[in-house]
């Protein structure tokens, strides 16, 4: 493919997921938190702080992976950026490829660190690339971390995508092995299995985004861009993002597990924590903001949201990101049933 149709795909991605909107029904709203009336808390007394194993993140939530590799993408990166800077969030690119094939394109990425220098920002990269330009991404913006995305749906949908997989996971694994920051595996929208966390923990991965169905839909993305649109039946695969922390479970004390996919409230991003993420990430909300209301009206919104996040903190006398693992949570028939085929054991304290 030739750089100018790289930057022409990376701009329909950003039209296509701009233009989506969230499922009307999700599975955040078949759980519930239950209300007991009389708090110990009071709101000041909130920390969002998030502790992983090898850093803290002053807010749990996070701007997720979206774009980059072209001129357009630039400037949404910058803005994006901005926000990050002024709020504290962190901050993941999109998938950086088009500059590790392209220098010209780097400059669409490192304007992020450029514009946010002393910011936590995640690098992305694809399965399937090579060691050393791994290495050269996360360099390239000076990452704390790395994402590496994993998009077999998608790549298979995409009319120019991807055929071969066979040596995904050992490059996952020589990956995790070289680079010397943590290795974030991320799924791009269709949820992770238990089956998944094994492995990922068997080849030394410590961090996990389980990015389930319920936002950003690039079976859609890429079905838009097929000249007979003639796999939308697979609009509704893989597991939402409920449905993959629960899959989680026992393995979050050997895997830092990020939650991402279809959150839209803060009420959503308390859910996640409470079944077991450590953080909770969101791109298309963010997109929408920054590009149809500005980066004042972005950081506003991103304030606000942090703030009801206390306000329900307060609620549920949960003082810190760990303690509301440990809060009552009735799960609808449906959840429950997930529950039991899956053979998941769904520890509370």
């Amino acid at each position: 493919m030739s750089d100018s149709l790289r930057e022409q795909r990376k701009n329909e991605h950003v039209e296509i997921a701009m233009s989506q909107h969230d499922a009307p029904q999700s599975d955040f709203d078949k759980l519930r938190f239950v209300h007991h009336s009389i708090p110990s808390i009071n709101v000041d007394q909130v920390d969002l702080t998030s502790h992983t194993s090898h850093f803290d993140m002053q807010s749990p939530v996070y701007i997720n992976a979206m774009t980059g590799g072209s001129d357009w993408t630039k400037q949404i990166n910058e803005k994006l950026a901005v926000v990050a800077r002024e709020t504290g969030l962190a901050m993941a690119v999109g998938s950086t490829h088009a500059a590790l094939r392209n220098p010209k394109m780097a400059d669409t990425f490192n304007i992020v660190r450029q514009t946010n220098p002393e910011g936590m920002i995640f690098s992305n990269v694809g399965a399937d690339v090579p060691v050393e330009k791994a290495l050269q991404s996360v360099e390239l913006l000076e990452a704390q971390a790395l994402q590496i995305h994993v998009n077999s749906p998608q790549e298979l949908v995409m009319p120019e995508g991807n055929r071969e997989f066979v040596t995904w996971m050992d490059n996952i694994e020589a990956i995790v092995n070289r680079v010397d920051v943590p290795v974030i595996v991320k799924e791009v929208g269709f949820g992770m299995s238990k089956e998944t966390f094994k492995s990922l923990a068997e080849i030394g991965v410590q961090y996990v985004d389980v990015s389930g169905r319920g936002g950003t839909n690039f079976v859609d993305i890429e079905n838009e861009r097929r000249s007979n649109k003639d796999m939308d039946y697979l609009t509704q695969w893989g597991q939402s993002t409920v449905e993959s922390l629960l899959e989680s479970t026992d393995y979050q004390d050997k895997l830092n597990v990020f939650a991402s996919g279809g959150l839209r409230t803060p009420l959503d991003a308390l859910k996640s924590l409470a079944l077991g993420a450590k953080a909770v990430g969101m791109s298309r909300p963010f997109l929408n903001q920054v590009e149809q209301s500005g980066i004042t009206n972005t950081i506003e919104y991103v304030e606000s949201f942090l703030n009801h996040m206390k306000k329900i903190m307060t609620m549920l006398d949960a003082k810190d990101i760990d303690s509301l693992t440990h809060k009552d949570i009735v799960f609808s028939p449906k959840l429950l049933s997930w529950i039991e085929q899956r053979g998941l054991d769904i520890h509370r304290g």
